[in-house]
């Protein structure tokens, strides 16, 4: 019996925008989990060539305008067509001149508070992305504010408890990690993962690694 390959990751890390310094540690974080095989890529190039090899494109902590004109048509047709996109932290701050971005990722950033101790809620315990997950997560992180609220158009799956860390903008009802359907594929975003130290955190690999194993239909 011959043994099954590992899935493709094509992981994306352009910026154009600020650059965050974790990036390297995530890259390197995501090629450890040992689930997936994984091509890193800063190249736009890259994008604009075939993506049905790949289980899923992430998205990690890019920012700015990353795509060429013919990369987005190509990632639209990918996802249309049934592939997995997964967008981590900054990922929110990326494409904010293309609406299908914003539409595909399901909300996009506005501002956050500094970073800080505080706590997530598991609103789905049953996601692979939450599912190994305590019901309240104490993190530390930058806790994203969104120009709008996704809930009602995403699957949430954690959202911001404001009562327990200063500065929150958007109030008892705070997404910050959610799943969607966009034609036939799967979305996955968390807003989770700004310093190196997440990538390090095995409840922030559980996270990503469910969630980025559900966009690829890899788990349900």
């Amino acid at each position: 019996m011959t043994a099954t390959s590992p899935a493709r990751l094509l992981v994306y890390t352009r910026t154009t925008d600020y650059r965050h310094d974790s990036i390297p540690d995530a890259v390197d974080a995501v090629s450890a989990l040992g689930e997936f095989t994984v091509q890193h890529t800063e190249n736009p190039t890259d994008l604009e060539r075939p993506l049905e090899a790949y289980a899923a494109v992430v998205f990690l902590s890019t920012s700015g305008d990353v795509l060429t004109p013919a990369g987005r048509e190509r990632l639209t047709a990918y996802v249309e067509s049934g592939g997995g996109f997964v967008g981590v932290h900054a990922a929110a701050c990326t494409e904010y001149g293309w609406p299908y971005y914003g539409e595909l990722l399901g909300a996009r950033f506005e501002r956050h508070p500094e970073y800080q101790p505080g706590k997530a809620v598991v609103e789905d315990p049953e996601h692979p992305a939450t599912r190994q997950l305590p019901a309240v997560w104490d993190f530390t992180d930058e806790w994203y504010d969104f120009r709008s609220n996704p809930r009602g158009r995403v699957r949430v799956l954690l959202r911001a408890d404001e009562a327990s860390y200063a500065g929150g903008g958007m109030g008892a009802d705070h997404p910050l990690a959610w799943c969607r359907r966009q034609g036939d594929g799967r979305v996955f975003y968390t807003a989770l993962g700004h310093a190196a130290e997440a990538y390090r955190d095995p409840d922030f690999l559980s996270h990503l690694s469910g969630g980025i194993a559900w966009a690829g239909r890899l788990s349900e």
